[in-house]
């Protein structure tokens, strides 16, 4: 009864401590969502608002051949920031991860420490570097690799960069998490029986770390998919990504009902995704 009792309480204790935290995902998450999800079927109204009747015609009007390429774009670009993120960072985690505590912590510091600047201003110091008559063209026109200088800015090209200069962080940092608890052991035995670096890598350290390349993929992925100040920024209206038209819809546009119909599209493909890739991740055929 004792026992009971006290399971009871702590029952209780638990339920009371989580009152502010499901306070906050109504007020300022579920309740914006379902707003915008009612939103979604109401009709445009001119110049400005929304109202009834209710319809399906701003996920129709998705189908248009323009925002199905606008969105093929932001695809494209996300998956290309997410792979360069990879192959960055994955050498990069592993590499810390096998020094010493005091020089873990230090690379960890040396690493997060620009980002602690607002990414807006980042992203307008990486603009000016990649400008015509930016740091980047100044530097190799004047140690002669290029003689006339880069296209970069307003591309494909400075969107990715951008991107992946912003998030490759977020990357990283759940590789080195995974990677720094690997047991040597392991790695020790696999050598001990003669297996190569390449076969120690792909049937041991890859296995093993698959957990945060998932966790990096995803964090990754998502935002560039969404991204709008970057694209903005950096590729301007001929390198529009999907995040560029939903601002759009609610700011020069003022189509709301539209808005809110390709922000939950989005959102419905960003989750469709990602749940086929933890399941693909886990070998899990199973619906």
């Amino acid at each position: 009864m004792l026992r009971e009792a006290q399971t009871r309480r702590e029952r209780l204790v638990l339920r009371v401590l989580l009152v502010p935290t499901l306070f906050w995902l109504i007020i300022f998450f579920m309740v914006p969502l379902l707003v915008i999800f009612v939103y979604s079927f109401m009709t445009r109204q001119v110049p400005v608002g929304i109202d009834f009747p209710l319809h399906l015609g701003n996920y129709i009007r998705f189908a248009d051949i323009l925002y199905i390429k606008i969105f093929w774009r932001s695809f494209v670009i996300a998956l290309l920031t997410t792979a360069i993120c990879l192959l960055m960072g994955y050498p990069l985690a592993f590499w810390m991860s096998r020094q010493p505590a005091k020089v873990r912590n230090t690379l960890l510091l040396l690493l997060m420490i620009p980002f602690w600047t607002n990414f807006v201003v980042r992203t307008y110091a990486l603009k000016f570097f990649l400008f015509r008559q930016g740091i980047m063209n100044n530097v190799l026109t004047g140690i002669g690799l290029i003689d006339e200088p880069l296209l970069v800015m307003y591309t494909p090209t400075a969107v990715v960069i951008g991107l992946v200069y912003g998030w490759v962080v977020e990357m990283i940092l759940p590789l080195y998490a995974c990677m720094a608890d690997l047991d040597n052991s392991l790695l020790e035995a696999a050598q001990d029986l003669y297996a190569s670096r390449f076969k120690v890598f792909w049937r041991v350290i890859l296995p093993l770390t698959l957990p945060g390349i998932a966790a990096g993929s995803i964090l990754v992925f998502v935002p560039a998919l969404g991204a709008y100040i970057t694209p903005d920024l950096l590729g301007g209206s001929k390198t529009a990504m999907i995040g560029n038209i939903i601002a759009d819809q609610f700011g020069a546009s003022a189509d709301w009902a539209f808005g809110s119909a390709l922000s939950f599209v989005l959102m419905a493909i960003m989750l469709v995704g990602t749940l086929l890739y933890f399941r693909i991740l886990r070998g899990d055929s199973s619906v």
